[in-house]
Parts: C-alpha cells; sequence; structure tokens
C-alpha cells in the first residue's frame, strides 16, 4: 500500500494540518459547488450555498444543529428550521461537497472533490481536525476481506 494520499490539486492532503490560507479554500469550494451545479443541472439555493459556507468554516465536523445556531446568528435573519438545513445537508452530500461523518452525526467539507469517490476520513480526537483521503487499497482490501468471508461490501467507515 502506498504511503502516497491520493486527492486533488485544490486541496492537498494536509490542509488541514498545514498553516494556509483558509478564506481562499472556502471560497474555492464555493466555487466548486457552484459550477458542479451549473453542468449538473441542480440548484444551489443561498441557503445551501450558506450551509456549504457554514460547513466550511473549519476543517472539522459540525453538526446540523451547530449550523442553525451559526444560521440563526447571522445578520438578524430568521432561523430555518431543522428539517430545513437536514435537507440542504442532504442535497450537499447528495451532490458530494460534504460527508456525513456518522459516528459523531456530524458532517464535513469534501476536500478531494465533488465527484464520487471513496474515501478515508481521519479525525483528531483532540481538536477535531479532519484530514480526507482517497486510498483505493484500503477500499480494495476491506472488498477483498469481505469477499473471503462471504460479504459483499456495500459501504463502509473504518
Amino acid at each position: 500500500m502506498s504511503d502516497r494520499l491520493a486527492t486533488s490539486k485544490v486541496y492537498p492532503a494536509v490542509a488541514a494540518f498545514a498553516a494556509h490560507d483558509h478564506r481562499r479554500c472556502v471560497q474555492q469550494a464555493l466555487r466548486q459547488a457552484r459550477a458542479a451545479c451549473r453542468e449538473r443541472g441542480a440548484r444551489l439555493t443561498q441557503l445551501r450555498e450558506d450551509v456549504l459556507r457554514l460547513v466550511w468554516q473549519s476543517h472539522r465536523p459540525v453538526g446540523a444543529y451547530a449550523l442553525l445556531d451559526m444560521l440563526g446568528a447571522r445578520d438578524g435573519t430568521r432561523r430555518p428550521g431543522p428539517p430545513t438545513v437536514y435537507r440542504a445537508l442532504e442535497f450537499l452530500r447528495e451532490q458530494g461537497f460534504v460527508h456525513r461523518v456518522e459516528s459523531l452525526n456530524a458532517y464535513v467539507g469534501c476536500q478531494i472533490g465533488a465527484g464520487p469517490h471513496d474515501h478515508q476520513l481521519y479525525i483528531c480526537r483532540g481538536c477535531g481536525a479532519t484530514l480526507e483521503s482517497a486510498q483505493p487499497a484500503i477500499r480494495a482490501a476491506v472488498a477483498h476481506y469481505g469477499e473471503k468471508v462471504g460479504f459483499a461490501v456495500e459501504s463502509m467507515a473504518l
């Protein structure tokens, strides 16, 4: 297995842990989402974009209720209800802009790109910083073992 992290040029593997221009990082994620939605004919509403921006505010998983609080604190507008935020998050997840961290019931911005891909998330227990990596060898090893014991691996959470 290679130690090299397979990531895009836009989001280097060390982005979550290295000093970088985070504003530029967030803006790049938003530009990529807008372009992908235009290309796919998907609708990136203002609320969906606001939720994506808030998810990208740090390289740490954030929960829906924390997002609700942040949305309610912005420019005195009425805070949306939980179902609205969950629908926005589901749209962003379906489009590949965010990943759901099931063990934390939280979301993190996709650092690799807006297309379908197998990925692994490394989350620091101390500070919550998150790194996304795409290691096909990990997926292959899990699938191989699953096949060996009679399972077809449909998804995985490590």
